[in-house]
C-alpha cells in the first residue's frame, strides 16, 4: 500500500509540475523513511535495555548504534527473502508488540487517576499551553508531525469507497481522532507519574510503564513489556524498509535512476536500493556519537526527518492548488468541498501550517541539551540542502539508457 501511495503522491506532483519535482516528491518520501529508521531503531534500544533490566543502557551510545545496526540489516535481510516472509512477521510483531502494550499503558494511567493519585505533569506548571514567543520553546511541536505524516497515503484507496465524498472525509476525521487518542493518552500516563525532566525521548514509554508497574506492585513485567514494545517496532520496520523503498524501485524502472537501481532478486525485492538505503542508515546512526546524549542526538535527526518530509507536503499542497486549474475537467472520485476557492483554503492553510513547522524544526528545543546550537541548526540545513537536491541534479543528469528494461533477476 505504501508503495503506491508514493507514487500516487510523486504522481500527483509530476502532472503539476512535471518530472523533475514529480521524482523529488517520491524521493523525499524515501529519504525521509531511510533518517526515520535510525530514530526508530533507537527507542528499540531504549525498549531492549528494559528487557535485559539495566535501563541505563537506554543512555549508552554504543549499545544503541549497536542495536541500530543489528536489527536494522537483520530486517533488510528478511525482506531479502520476499514479501509474504516480511508480511507475515510484520503482522504477528505489530499484534503482539503495538496493540497490547499501547492499550496497557492508557489503563494503568486510568486507573493510577481514578484511585486519586496526584499528576506529575500538573506539578510545577502553570499553563497547558506553550510560549509560542520563542522557537526553542516549541521546537518539541515539529516533532508532532511525524504522528500524522503519511495520512496523504489513504488518498489512493477512494476509488475503492462506494460513497468517497462523505466516507473520505470521515475515514480522514476518524485516523485523527485514534492518532490523538492514542498518542494523548499515552503521554499523558507516562506525564502522571514522571516529571518532565526526567522523561528520555527514547525510553520514556518504557521509564513510565516502570514507574506505574512499580507503583502496583507488578514491576517484574518490565522485562516483559519491554520485550514486547521492541518486538512491535521491529515488525513495523520490517515492512517500512521493504515498502518504502518500492516507490524509488518504481521510477527507476521509469527511468529516473541508473540501471543499477532497477535490479531485484529472485524475489522481486529491490535490493541495491535496500543496500544502499542501509548504508545511509549505517552513517546516519553515528550521530549519537556526537552530540551529548542519546536524547539529543534523537530529536535532532527526528527533526531532519521531519523537515525532509514537510518539504515533499509542501509539494503535495502546492500540486493540489495547480491541479485545480491546470486540469479541471478531470473527474475526481473525491474534490475539496467550495471549488476553487474551498482548495485555496484547504491547502492554504495546510501549507502555511507546514511552512511554521518546517521553521521550527531548525530551532534545538530548549528543553533538551542537543550540544552547539549552531551544529544542530547546520546539520539539519545542510542535510535538507544535501537530501532535496540530489534528486535535482539525478533528474538533471538521467540519461536515456535508464530507461531500457531491466533484466529481473540476479545479473
Amino acid at each position: 500500500m505504501l508503495q503506491d501511495g508514493q507514487r500516487k503522491g510523486g504522481g500527483w506532483v509530476k502532472e503539476a509540475f512535471g518530472s523533475k519535482l514529480g521524482f523529488t516528491a517520491i524521493w523525499l518520501q524515501w529519504i525521509q523513511n531511510t533518517v526515520w529508521y535510525a530514530t526508530v531503531l533507537a527507542f528499540v534500544a531504549a525498549a531492549l535495555s528494559y528487557f535485559f533490566m539495566s535501563p541505563s543502557l537506554a543512555n549508552n551510545k554504543i549499545f544503541i548504534i549497536a542495536v541500530i545496526l543489528v536489527v536494522y540489516w537483520g530486517a533488510t535481510f528478511v525482506n531479502f527473502l520476499g514479501l509474504k516472509t516480511a508480511s507475515w512477521l510484520t503482522t504477528l510483531f505489530v499484534i503482539i508488540g503495538t496493540l497490547f502494550p499501547g492499550v496497557f499503558i492508557i489503563i494503568l494511567g486510568v486507573v493510577w487517576l481514578s484511585l486519586g493519585n496526584s499528576l506529575e505533569f500538573l506539578q510545577n506548571s502553570t499553563s497547558f499551553l506553550p510560549d509560542f514567543g520563542n522557537f526553542d520553546k516549541i521546537a518539541f511541536m515539529a516533532g508532532t508531525v511525524l504522528l500524522f505524516s503519511g495520512m496523504e497515503v489513504g488518498a489512493v484507496h477512494v476509488a475503492e469507497m462506494k460513497n468517497p465524498k462523505k466516507q473520505y472525509p470521515k475515514a480522514v476525521f476518524l485516523s485523527l481522532i485514534v492518532i490523538i487518542a492514542i498518542f494523548f493518552l499515552g503521554a499523558l500516563s507516562i506525564g502522571a507519574v514522571l516529571p518532565a525532566g526526567d522523561i528520555s525521548l527514547t525510553a520514556g514509554i518504557m521509564q513510565g510503564l516502570a514507574e506505574l508497574l512499580d507503583k502496583f506492585h507488578i514491576k517484574w513485567m518490565v522485562s516483559i513489556i519491554g520485550f514486547l514494545i521492541a518486538f512491535g517496532a521491529i515488525g513495523g520496520i520490517i515492512a517500512w524498509i521493504g515498502g518504502s523503498s518500492k516507490g524509488l524501485l518504481a521510477t527507476a524502472k521509469h527511468g529516473e535512476l541508473p540501471k543499477f537501481l532497477q535490479h531485484t532478486n529472485k524475489h522481486g525485492i529491490q535490493t541495491h536500493i535496500l543496500w544502499i538505503q542501509g548504508s545511509i542508515v549505517t552513517v546516519l546512526s553515528l550521530v549519537f556519537l556526537l552530540l551529548p546524549n542519546v536524547s539529543g542526538a534523537y530529536f535532532l535527526l527526528s527533526a531532519l526527518t521531519v523537515a525532509l518530509y514537510l518539504v515533499m507536503y509542501m509539494l503535495l499542497y502546492a500540486s493540489a492548488i495547480r491541479l485545480r486549474y491546470s486540469r479541471a475537467e478531470v473527474e475526481r472520485p473525491y474534490k475539496i468541498f467550495g471549488g476553487n476557492l474551498g482548495m485555496w483554503l484547504v491547502a492554504g492553510i495546510g501549507i502555511l501550517a507546514v511552512i511554521f513547522a518546517f521553521i521550527v524544526s531548525f530551532f534545538p528545543p530548549s528543553q533538551l541539551e542537543t550540544g552547539n546550537p549552531v551544529f544542530y541548526t547546520l546539520f539539519i540545513v545542510i542535510g535538507v540542502i544535501v537530501f532535496v537536491t540530489l534528486p535535482i541534479i539525478i533528474n538533471h543528469y538521467k540519461r536515456p539508457s535508464w530507461k531500457e528494461k531491466n533484466i529481473k533477476g540476479k545479473k
